[in-house]
């Protein structure tokens, strides 16, 4: 099944806004098309106006179970029978085990919400390792991470841009000689993408790490 243009669906779109930046939309194409047309649960955490759920429902298609996540009441009107919403705060673990118990651990996150440096710390902290194991975390609009407006600034401690420099250690642990243990996080990711203000996360089983020479040696 050929997945939709992504693109093409944004810059024709008449029904419910959607704000994206348009270079965000390759990212998606790539991260993304594997999951077209197979059963799977989508996390977006803020529905803007609604039609980002409407971009993710078309694309991903009739399988696709797509659940909004805001603090705003008023995105409870986008709800439809394949959408989703859930009212409550990304940072707010009680309340999100509440969605994980209604419909399962998801199989891509997509945190466009808040981009409070805290906010997104918490939601990754805690929902990164309750998804699904072979799923993808988008983190989005991460310029955020260097405003004072959302906690951020250059080279500031704590915003999330800083720990992904962190996590980038974390993930080659096993390459540190003891210096950094192996952690949760080592063993479940297989990859980590940064682009111009979006981190992409790949989860999926630890993978054979030996180094092996094939051929004839005497050669």
């Amino acid at each position: 099944m050929a997945s939709m243009n992504l693109l093409d669906y944004f810059f024709s779109n008449t029904q419910r806004p959607i704000h994206k930046n348009i270079h965000y939309f390759p990212i998606y194409e790539r991260h993304f098309a594997p999951f077209v047309a197979r059963p799977l649960v989508l996390f977006e955490i803020g529905c803007g106006r609604g039609g980002s759920l409407q971009m993710w429902k078309r694309f991903f298609g009739p399988n696709a179970l797509i659940v909004g996540i805001d603090i705003n009441p008023n995105c409870a009107e986008f709800e439809d029978e394949q959408v989703k919403i859930c009212i409550g705060s990304q940072s707010d673990t009680v309340f999100m085990q509440d969605v994980l118990d209604r419909f399962g651990r998801p199989d891509i996150v997509i945190d466009d919400g808040s981009h409070i440096m805290d906010d997104v710390n918490a939601t990754f902290s805690w929902l990164y390792p309750r998804m699904s194991k072979h799923g993808i975390y988008l983190v989005e609009d991460l310029h955020t991470a260097y405003w004072t407006e959302f906690g951020g600034g250059f080279r500031k401690p704590g915003t999330f841009i800083e720990r992904c420099k962190d996590l980038i250690d974390e993930l080659n642990a096993d390459y540190t000689r003891g210096y950094l243990p192996e952690t949760e996080f080592s063993v479940e990711t297989i990859s980590m993408h940064f682009y111009d203000s979006v981190v992409v996360f790949e989860r999926g089983a630890t993978y054979d790490k030996r180094s092996v020479v094939t051929g004839d040696q005497k050669a």
